[in-house]
């Protein structure tokens, strides 16, 4: 039986290069909707039902920056990847700010374009296998479910995007113990470089916010090691 085809969302204001992308995503058995500006593209999300984005920055009417924080607003979860000329550290920082998956810097291959996107929509669709029990975490008065990527506290449910997730889970794994910054970035990034590290200081500080909501739970900077999950419960 034939798999359902994934759904991609590609903005890109590039014409030549929005095709050739269109065509060899269609070759590979992704459905991709092509769209040449963010306005296009905002409004075929709120038509259609995608499973990841791949959003240029660098586009007329409505910038990709501006079109990944209308889609955040309404999906914390679906996976967005970027697509830039731009190699400014500030530009990345700013994507993963507004809840960027992955950040590709152009020009790029279609192989490591494909290889990213699966890594992305692996680590946001990854779930329970059947007869596997769900993994769950008590953080003070929260439940984390990693595998429905969810955080609550009473009637307050937090989706969490991919990478919050796994940084929570390395955190919670190390419940009351520090949690190596190097381990972290070598885990979810696959290296410890400077940009990495910023990008990981962003979801952190996203983590912490949602967790000051019990105020039984610290989220601490160990300087130059790491960080460490405190509860007082």
């Amino acid at each position: 039986m034939e798999s359902e085809r994934l759904k991609v969302l590609l903005a890109e204001d590039d014409r030549n290069l929005g095709n050739i992308l269109k065509s060899y995503l269609d070759a590979k058995n992704y459905e991709t909707t092509l769209c040449v500006n963010g306005q296009e593209a905002l409004q075929a999300y709120a038509k259609n039902q995608f499973d990841i984005c791949i959003v240029d920055v660098m586009m007329p009417v409505m910038d990709g920056f501006m079109l990944a924080k209308e889609i955040r607003l309404d999906n914390k979860h679906i996976p967005i990847l970027f697509l830039t000329a731009k190699s400014l550290q500030e530009d990345k920082i700013k994507g993963f700010e507004l809840g960027a998956d992955d950040y590709i810097t152009k020009p790029f291959s279609m192989e490591e374009l494909l290889v990213r996107m699966k890594a992305v929509l692996r680590r946001s669709t990854q779930g329970p296998l059947p007869g596997e029990d769900v993994s769950t975490f008590h953080i003070g008065n929260f439940v984390f479910d990693v595998n429905r990527q969810l955080l609550s506290l009473d009637i307050i449910t937090i989706k969490l995007t991919s990478k919050e997730t796994e940084l929570l889970k390395l955190l919670c794994e190390s419940m009351n113990h520090v949690l190596d910054r190097r381990i972290a970035l070598h885990k979810i990034w696959n290296d410890d470089s400077y940009f990495n590290a910023r990008s990981m200081d962003v979801y952190i500080t996203k983590l912490r916010k949602y967790l000051k909501k019990d105020p039984t739970i610290e989220l601490i900077n160990v300087h130059g090691i790491g960080f460490k999950l405190v509860t007082n419960i």
